[in-house]
Parts: C-alpha cells; structure tokens; sequence
C-alpha cells in the first residue's frame, strides 16, 4: 500500500530537514528520506565539526603565544585521537538533534534511497552505498523500502566532493574533507588543491596545528568568490602564519611515493613546480547529488550537474521542488535552509518573496576569518553603478588591539546616488559573527544615512562596521 503525504522531502540536511520541519508546523503530513545520516553532510562531515576543528586550533594557537597576554604555557601539546574525538562527538549530538526535532514535529522518516517514478510518487530501496560511514544508527521506528505518494517531492539530496580524474581521493594520500576530518596521526607537510573556504580552512587548521601548508589555487587569487581587496590581505595574513601559496596554477597530476605525494605544478607563466607533502586534500569545489533520483524519466530539467528551479525552488514539472546544493550554488546551508522556508510557504500558498542570492552571506572560518554579502566592488562597477567605497582597519579599533588581533578590514560598497548598501566584505577576528548585520541591513533596504544614525557598543568590533559606512562619506572619526 502506498502512503499518502501532503510533502515528501529526499535528503535529510539543513535543507531538507527544514523544509520537513515547516511543512509540518504548516499542518502537512510530512515524511523525509533519508540514506546516510540525520543532518546531512554539513552536521555530520561539513559545517560544524569543522568548527570544532578551528575551535581547537584556534585555542592551541592563543596557547602558542601566551606570552603576549601576560601569561606563561610553557608546555603544552596535542592529542590528534582527541581532538578527532571532540569533533566527531559534535557531529553525533547534531545527528540526533535532527531526529528529536523529527519526532517533535511528527515528520516519519524513510530509511533508503528514494527514486521519483512519476509526479507525486517515489519508490525507497535500502542504500546501496553510502558516500561516507554513516555517522550513528539508523533511526529507531524509521520506516524503509516500498512506495510513498504526496502531493509535493521537494528534492534536498545536496552535493559531494567533486573529483578530478587523474587525481581520485584513495582515502590514504589523497583525501577529501572527509579523511582531513578524522586524520589517524597529524600529518608534517599538506598540499591543499583549491583555495575556496573548504580549502582554505582545511590549510588554516593544519598549520595551526604545525604542519607545513602548500596552497595551490588555479585561479589569480585566493577565496575567488571574495572582494579582492579583502582576499589580498586575507592572503597576506595565511603567508605571515607560514602558508605557502601558489595562484594562476594548474595541478597537472600527482604522483604517490612511499612517504607522501608530488604535486606537479604548472603556472601561468610555464614554470613548473614539484610540491610534495605526506599528504594531499582535493578541494575543487562540489558536485550535485542528481544521480539515481529518476529525474530523467519525469523529465526534470538539470543544467550544469544542477537542477534547474525558480526563486521558490520550483522545477518544471508540476509537484517537484529543489532546494540547496542540489539546486545550484551558493552552496551554503544557511541559503538551503532559506530555501526550504520558501518553497514549504509557496507550497503552502502563503505570500512569500522569493530568494535573492545577492543577500547570502558567505563565510570562511580560517584565521583570519572572512565575511561577506552582496556585490564585490568589482561586479558594483561592472554593473554600472556609481559607487561610494568605505574601509576601516581593525588597527583604528579599540576591542581589536585589545584583544590582540589588530590586523583586519571592513569594506563597504555604497550606491553614490541612492546611498543604498550594495555590498560589504570584511577580514579579521570574529567577522563571520559581524557579517549578520550588514546582511539585516542590506534586507531592510538600509542607506548609508541610516546606519550612520545607528548608535554601535563601545568598545566592540562592530564599530569598524560603522566606521567604514563613515569612511564611504568622508565621515570616519577613528582613522
């Protein structure tokens, strides 16, 4: 007998477990199906155990230089089973964090791979092969193979490590962020393939931790997505902690020795380099988890490995929806999560603006941090605007130079003729926390006026924020 919902949800992470959790507090009947692991990816093997990781770099970093707080640590170490330990332990409570939200809200969870066979219908096999281990048990009272029917399928099936031929993970030289999650012994030397924020964080943690870092990025600059003032000085910052960065270079293969690997190195200029490490992490980005989901057969449309959709996450066929990294970039949780508020409310027929892209904030959790919302000021000027630009260091800040991390920017974009925020972009201590405001301001339609009238905490580093906005007017007090 096939069961009948109001919302079936395929996959389990930020997206889709939101997405359940709204259509149920909408009075749906909602089920959510599931292969691997509660939580998706970003719980389990992405967002936050990473976090636990930087957490515990960034303590062992402070512990590094006591001395310049007054303090004395004269022995100290680290325990790599430990730490692996504390990470993982995390990702487990968020895991079944997920399944107690489940329960709460009534959501059934299937256990299995799901297939569209038509509009409204999907039929659930028992997993074939799961990307990684799954992380726990399968849920207790999960329900598994057989037919499910509902009147809308939102597909939240996200993305995987993206592999480059030549150059497959093998789980020992070369690793994914899977393996660099839960090393067996710390690595001395790491070569790191791409300097988007997987990349970069990955290079931030083991150098903290001691190892030798190699960057390599086959674009001009690091962090490409980011302003490129601000990815210069972030650059500036990772070669001063001692990692070594290669840009306009081309991995052309790598070579497996008995103690590590070689990288062979092409740059721009037809130099070529050999660059060899114990281990190497391929961090080229992600691709979308579309395989096995049947969309051929109900014709849902894909373009570029992605599934193609509106701004309510509608594909072009009546009753399938697509929300996160399945449905294209930016492949970030929070924006899968927005997303699946949306799609949940249209389904639902309430009113509803659909997503702006341009006021998804990205974050990058290395040291130094970097945050960012809106338009670079390059793509300000490449789309016509007039623009007035502000800076403030963290130098000019009171709580910077006392917390010992003067070394930072705020940058804001302005309309010159409108005083409407197009974008801010921000390097230094804690900024990924200081970005949510400029992202709230940008959503209210804020001008520079505005944010000038605001009154910021002394002493905080949210006054850089403000101090910047001056900055765009010839206004700035601190600098």
């Amino acid at each position: 007998m096939a069961d009948q919902y109001d919302l079936l949800v395929i996959g389990a992470g930020p997206g889709g477990y939101i997405a359940a959790i709204r259509g149920a507090q909408l009075g749906m009947k909602v089920a959510i199906v599931e292969r691997e692991h509660m939580a998706g990816i970003c719980s389990n093997w992405g967002c936050i155990p990473t976090k636990a990781l930087l957490r515990t770099a960034e303590v062992y970093g402070h512990m590094s230089h006591a001395k310049d707080y007054g303090l004395t640590a004269d022995s100290f170490g680290f325990d790599i089973d430990a730490i692996v330990k504390r990470s993982r332990g995390i990702a487990a409570q968020m895991n079944n964090g997920v399944q107690f939200l489940m329960k709460k809200n009534k959501v059934d969870i299937i256990w299995g791979e799901a297939t569209i066979t038509k509009p409204g219908e999907i039929k659930v096999a028992p997993t074939k092969k799961a990307i990684v281990q799954p992380q726990g048990p399968v849920p207790k009272n999960a329900l598994g193979e057989g037919t499910y029917k509902a009147r809308n399928i939102i597909i939240a099936t996200g993305a995987r490590p993206r592999v480059l031929p030549g150059i497959e993970p093998d789980g020992d030289r070369i690793w994914t962020y899977f393996e660099a999650m839960k090393p067996a012994t710390m690595p001395k030397s790491l070569v790191v393939m791409g300097s988007g924020a997987i990349g970069v964080e990955f290079a931030s943690f083991y150098r903290s931790m001691g190892a030798e870092v190699t960057i390599i990025e086959l674009l001009p600059q690091i962090m490409p997505v980011e302003d490129a003032e601000i990815s210069a000085l972030a650059r500036k910052r990772l070669e001063k902690r001692g990692i070594k960065i290669l840009t306009d270079a081309k991995v052309a293969k790598v070579e497996k020795t008995k103690d590590g690997v070689i990288a062979h190195v092409e740059l721009k200029s037809g130099e070529k380099q050999q660059v060899t490490g114990d281990k190497l992490i391929s961090a080229v980005g992600v691709q979308c988890n579309i395989e096995g989901l049947g969309l051929e057969t109900v014709g849902v449309k894909t373009e570029r490995g992605a599934i193609v959709i509106d701004n309510y996450g509608k594909t072009n066929i009546d009753g399938i929806w697509a929300i996160g990294d399945v449905a294209g970039p930016p492949m970030l949780a929070h924006k899968a999560e927005h997303e699946a508020v949306i799609t949940v409310e249209k389904i639902a027929g309430l009113p509803v603006h659909g997503l702006d892209k341009l006021k998804v904030p990205g974050c990058t959790y290395c040291e130094p941090q970097v945050a960012s919302v809106g338009l670079t000021e390059a793509k300000a000027k490449e789309a016509g605007r007039e623009i007035k630009v502000g800076r403030f260091p963290f130098v000019g800040n009171g709580k910077a130079i006392a917390l010992g991390e003067p070394d930072g920017l705020v940058k804001t974009i302005f309309d010159a003729k409108t005083g409407e925020l197009l974008g801010a972009h921000m390097v230094g201590a804690e900024v990924t926390e200081l970005i949510q405001g400029f992202v709230i301001a940008m959503n209210l339609e804020t001008t520079e006026e505005e944010l000038i009238h605001t009154i910021f905490p002394h002493p905080t580093l949210s006054e850089t924020m403000k101090e910047s906005v001056l900055d765009a007017y010839g206004r700035v007090l601190n600098m």
